[in-house]
């Protein structure tokens, strides 16, 4: 009678978590025991695009040196797909100790779960204790398909790694929406520990011919792809503007500019220095530019030279997008805006009449050095 008075009106919310939590550990004790000791190494899922290591991967073997370095373990790299052991190699100029390569024509056409399970299969064999996946569209597609497999959890867009020192556990830390905390998160007892990295967030390693490394070749029975099927390519024109992840000097704006229009004023300002424009999260919403040219922590993380804020308040969102960029000058009318907290210099003031201000004096500057004066 209890049960039905508690459920009458609506499920009792205590006796719907009992029954998750009883679901869950039921599931769970159906997984094989592993011995977490036999797990070694720390481990980078490498991605190919257009014939090359994408550069979020090798970003990742820096990381993953940290990390080594603290486990007393070595850095392995799992390469997957079609004609490309040439680039095993260049894998250990970046910092890897032992590349595992899977080459086989049934990798020719990127699929999630295939790729992923040629990973899963090398994991498999080898136990790396902690797997790194590139969180690029294709890692954030593959990366859920490999922690299915293994039965683990995976910690998405991880900002960095380290060591409990009292228990030796390896923790992936990452900020949860909002950005005004951390979380740490510890995999007790599943491996490998899987975390996802953002391109931009580590720094590139220094590329050393000289490095040593040891070349694993295998073959793994490759399943084929179920429920999917390429059926057809249809070519995509790339624009020539360079992606924000890689640009030298960036102009972004802000909800603060008021209309899209302020974007054209910020155009010409990035075309004179040879930069290009992005936004924040505020006028991607409004539809004002386009996705790609986000900026944050649901955007891109980028690490220009110089990255203009424009009309930014700075909330805690974007300024994690930026915190590799090398100098950020914030313009924004608002004195007490929290952009200027994290900016290196700041100008008060309306948009409108510092940027031509700019522009004015930019474009005086290349006249005297086009005539000598």
């Amino acid at each position: 009678m209890a049960r039905e008075e508690a459920t009458g009106g609506g499920p009792d919310r205590d006796l719907m978590i009992l029954i998750g939590l009883e679901v869950i550990l039921m599931i769970c004790s159906e997984w094989p025991e592993i011995k977490l000791d036999e797990y070694k190494g720390v481990w980078v899922g490498a991605l190919v695009e257009e014939g090359e290591i994408n550069e979020a991967s090798l970003q990742l073997i820096g990381a993953a040196k940290e990390l080594a370095d603290k486990l007393g373990t070595y850095i392995g790299v799992a390469l997957v797909g079609y004609k490309i052991k040439e680039l095993a190699e260049e894998l250990i100029y970046y910092g890897a100790d032992k590349v595992f390569v899977v080459d086989d024509e049934k990798l020719a056409i990127y699929y999630p779960s295939t790729y992923g399970m040629a990973i899963r299969k090398l994991a498999e064999k080898y136990k790396p204790e902690v797997l790194l996946i590139p969180a690029t569209l294709k890692g954030r597609e593959m990366a859920p398909y490999i922690a299915n497999m293994f039965r683990t959890g995976i910690t998405a867009d991880l900002t960095s790694m380290d060591i409990d020192p009292k228990s030796k556990e390896v923790v992936l830390i990452r900020p949860p929406f909002g950005g005004y905390m951390l979380a740490h998160i510890v995999t007790k007892t599943r491996r490998p520990v899987m975390g996802s990295v953002r391109p931009n967030i580590f720094s590139t390693p220094q590329r050393d011919e000289k490095r040593k490394g040891e070349i694993v070749k295998e073959e793994v029975d490759v399943p084929e792809p179920k429920g999917i099927r390429l059926v057809g390519r249809i070519p995509i024109k790339k624009k020539e503007e360079i992606p924000i992840e890689k640009a030298e000097i960036i102009v972004s704006g802000g909800k603060g500019l008021g209309s899209e229009d302020g974007f054209k004023l910020l155009k010409e300002l990035a075309d004179l220095l040879g930069g290009v424009i992005a936004g924040s999260r505020k006028v991607v919403d409004a539809g004002w530019i386009d996705h790609n040219h986000q900026v944050g922590q649901t955007g891109k993380a980028v690490k220009p030279n110089v990255y203009f804020a424009v009309a930014i308040s700075g909330a805690a969102q974007h300024v994690f997008g930026i915190r590799e960029a090398r100098r950020v000058i914030a313009i924004n009318i608002d004195p007490n805006a929290p952009i200027f907290e994290s900016a290196d210099y700041g100008i008060v003031g309306n948009y409108k009449e510092v940027i031509p201000a700019i522009i004015e004096v930019i474009k005086e500057m290349k006249q005297k050095r086009k005539t000598g004066s």
